[in-house]
């Protein structure tokens, strides 16, 4: 019997001639990221009685969650990054200049198909959207890898997700994962490796299949894999040259189970209030009013996001009830986004532009929602409280869910925007 991608990176990974699910491996890690938790990280890693990390090459630490600073115990934690890095000579450090860490991994060459990716953040799954298995792991856990460069998986079971038909006018991405996460569950996934097939897979850009594997954590998933294609290596190739070597699934392959989703006569979706499991189509919703509209976070603030945004606001005005916020992934997105005049439509529209960063997506600060207010967010999470109060609603869609819904200040179907 033949391997699925997950296996086979974990065989190589550990070395090991053969496994199956459930074994437990002890892999050598690619590539070990952590943002602001990172003080957290190094306070654990300083119990450990080890003096320099294992390989300052594989360690990626960035500032995305709360930057600039927003309270003198974060500005504490960033000082106490900062002098770790220094000391122990982290060349892959990337401070509040930079952008949101599942951006800035990729963007920056650091993460490659076939490889092994840990980081301290729930949707590191993003990065199986390059072929690699991707996972989270936590604190006192990446402590271990700085010092060891070694970490204990269990083999995960894999699911294959097979996704066909040409996406209708003004579905995404984000509409595709966001029904598969609806019609299956948020636990449907719990620790196994997800594969996504099919032509629509195969169609989208490489910055909409980041969504896709982004999005796959909030149905349990442990890795969400997208096989790399030419579309994916042509990028990774442009922005690295250390080599690498894809991996694809053997025809004969096991999964666990197998699902098929035909999305030719897909509509906008939208999760409702407080899971990302509970989507509908956005017509059953549609006319609910939002005090705030947020486009960005690690999800959905790729420069095709903001395009889709920008095509849907330009001339017009932001309804005067709703405030929109709008953060780029990262300052090269922003930069690009402000030579193709992205941002003087934005401006004119009326939303506000804060620095990339992860901000109001987890309620830390740059727009946190009080009592009894709804929002419209691009995010990828909206439990209770997850944006500010535990008595506000946060409603997830597409860019052009967002967009449609800021002009009108009520949740829109963007079909209906002349």
């Amino acid at each position: 019997m033949g391997n699925t991608i997950a296996e086979k990176i974990l065989l190589k990974a550990s070395g090991q001639s053969d496994l199956e699910p459930g074994d437990i491996v002890e892999a050598n890690v690619d590539i070990a990221m952590s943002h602001d938790n990172a003080a957290l990280v190094s306070k654990h890693f300083r119990t450990i009685g080890v003096e320099k990390v294992w390989d300052p090459n594989k360690i990626v630490i960035l500032l995305d969650h709360r930057v600039p600073a927003n309270s003198v115990q974060t500005a504490t934690g960033h000082k106490a990054i900062r002098e770790f890095v220094s000391e122990q000579n982290l060349p892959n450090f990337y401070d509040m200049n930079a952008g949101i860490c599942h951006q800035i991994l990729p963007e920056k060459g650091h993460v490659r198909p076939g490889e092994l990716v840990v980081g301290t953040d729930s949707h590191t799954t993003t990065h199986g959207a390059f072929g690699a298995f991707a996972t989270a792991i936590g604190a006192t856990e990446m402590s271990t890898v700085w010092a060891t460069g070694h970490l204990w998986l269990k083999v995960p079971e894999t699911v294959r997700m097979e996704v066909s038909g040409s996406l209708p006018d003004q579905v995404y991405s984000k509409d595709v994962i966001l029904n598969i996460i609806g019609t299956l569950g948020s636990d449907y996934a719990d620790y196994k490796a997800v594969e996504f097939y099919g032509n629509t897979i195969s169609a989208l850009s490489v910055a909409s299949r980041m969504v896709v594997s982004n999005q796959a954590m909030e149905m349990g998933s442990k890795a969400a894999i997208i096989p790399p294609d030419e579309k994916n290596n042509e990028y990774v190739r442009g922005r690295t040259d250390t080599p690498f070597t894809p991996v694809l699934a053997d025809e004969d392959a096991e999964y666990l189970d197998r699902k098929t989703f035909d999305v030719s006569a897909l509509e906008p979706q939208i999760a409702c209030q407080h899971s990302p499991a509970n989507v509908k189509n956005v017509s059953k919703v549609a006319g609910t009013p939002v005090d705030q509209a947020f486009l960005g976070s690690c999800t959905n603030g790729r420069l095709e996001d903001l395009e889709v945004a920008v095509n849907i606001l330009k001339g017009k005005k932001i309804a005067s009830s709703t405030r929109m916020i709008i953060i780029p992934a990262s300052w090269e997105i922003y930069s690009e986004a402000m030579h193709k005049g992205f941002l003087k439509v934005f401006m004119d529209s009326g939303a506000i532009i804060v620095n990339p960063g992860c901000g109001p997506c987890l309620g830390a600060h740059e727009g946190i929602l009080a009592d009894g207010e709804k929002a419209i967010s691009s995010s990828n999470r909206n439990f209770k409280g997850r944006m500010g109060s535990t008595e506000s609603e946060v409603y997830l869609s597409s860019p052009a869910v967002v967009a449609a819904s800021a002009l009108k200040g009520e949740i829109t179907d963007p079909r209906t925007i002349g």
